[in-house]
């Protein structure tokens, strides 16, 4: 293990942590005495069918989740019993720099989504004896964790909305993420993943923030100097000053895991590779919300999964902040769009 300054209660917190045991992987091996780390917002209700799923998407954690709910919003803690949980690998959850050896670092094991979801499913089930989900929402990496949810367990998800990714990652979104771990992997201090400080790949981070200042944002964010909405004055500040900062805080480890894992997200690997069998099993009135701006996951890919989706309808949120429009820097031009689409589906009865 390596100490972190980033991952830690002070920046990221409060959380708590749920003992997974030694919990059993989908390509082997098993994560021992693994961790999960969450939060929860609001009060689960006697009947128990208030709860609400956030799972958390690449390099994120339940912090900036958090900024997704709000007294008098969709995600309305007076009114439901929101539970965030980070993702496997994440920095906060069991990862590669906080697992004892022989799994540390560069050992530490392959997780897939499907190893998330049934992670998840065992948190909320044994510990909060939860069994049904009144929504699943999450963005990118965490629509990922939600098209999962809602084919792995249809009859558990009554709702679930997607937000910027899609059930099959594409060949093209594959391409893009390798070229992140490669920015990373070629640093000459990476020493194959057994780095003694997250400072000795600063080369590599860089690197990767700078592909993310191409592909995370728009062409028309650039155009419109719409960095200013990140507290930024100029480009130079937008990259040096924010975009490396953030990522060179982070785990190179934690990254690559979360990137490999993201590359291989596929709902329809639970049915031998029929993706339409596989969304055809969804019994929740989904929303797929894709952003127009997105160049990972565009709205075309995610529509061309919608229509196989019974139940479904398609949302676009407007944006010009790409994939980055995540994060909320419009402001009430994007949470508002964010807030109408999701108290329509919190308000469809099941």
């Amino acid at each position: 293990m390596i100490k972190s300054e980033y991952y830690i209660q002070e920046i990221h917190g409060p959380y708590e942590s749920y003992d997974l045991g030694d919990f059993q992987l989908e390509e082997g091996g098993a994560i021992q005495n693994g961790k999960l780390a969450y939060v929860t917002f609001g009060e689960l209700n006697k009947t128990k069918d208030n709860a609400i799923l956030i799972p958390t998407w690449f390099s994120g954690t339940s912090k900036i989740m958090e900024t997704y709910i709000g007294n008098g919003r969709a995600l309305d803690p007076e009114k439901y019993f929101i539970i965030i949980v980070n993702q496997l690998g994440n920095g906060l959850s069991s990862s590669p720099h906080n697992t004892p050896a022989p799994l540390n670092m560069a050992n530490f094991p392959k997780v897939r989504i499907s190893d998330d979801v049934r992670a998840q499913h065992k948190l909320i089930t044994e510990k909060f004896g939860i069994e049904e989900l009144a929504l699943v929402v999450g963005g990118s990496m965490g629509a990922q964790q939600t098209y999962e949810w809602a084919v792995r367990y249809p009859d558990m998800v009554k709702r679930a909305a997607p937000i910027a990714g899609t059930a099959k990652n594409t060949i093209h979104d594959f391409l893009y993420a390798e070229t992140l771990i490669e920015a990373i992997t070629s640093d000459l201090n990476w020493n194959e993943g057994n780095y003694q400080s997250c400072k000795d790949v600063s080369g590599g981070l860089k690197r990767h923030a700078k592909l993310w200042s191409v592909m995370g944002l728009s062409t028309e964010f650039y155009k419109q100097e719409a960095w200013r909405l990140f507290g930024v004055n100029s480009l130079n500040e937008f990259i040096y000053d924010f975009l490396e900062p953030l990522f060179c805080e982070m785990d190179p480890n934690a990254l690559l895991w979360m990137a490999w894992k993201w590359q291989r997200g596929d709902v329809s690997r639970m049915t031998g590779g029929g993706l339409q069998e596989a969304l055809g099993r969804i019994k929740a009135k989904v929303f797929v919300m894709p952003i127009d701006s997105d160049m990972f996951f565009p709205p075309k890919d995610c529509e061309d999964e919608q229509t196989l989706i019974p139940n479904s309808e398609f949302r676009v949120i407007k944006s010009i902040c790409g994939h980055y429009a995540l994060f909320g820097a419009e402001g009430t031009a994007y949470s508002e769009q964010i807030d109408k689409h999701l108290s329509e589906l919190l308000a469809i009865k099941i």
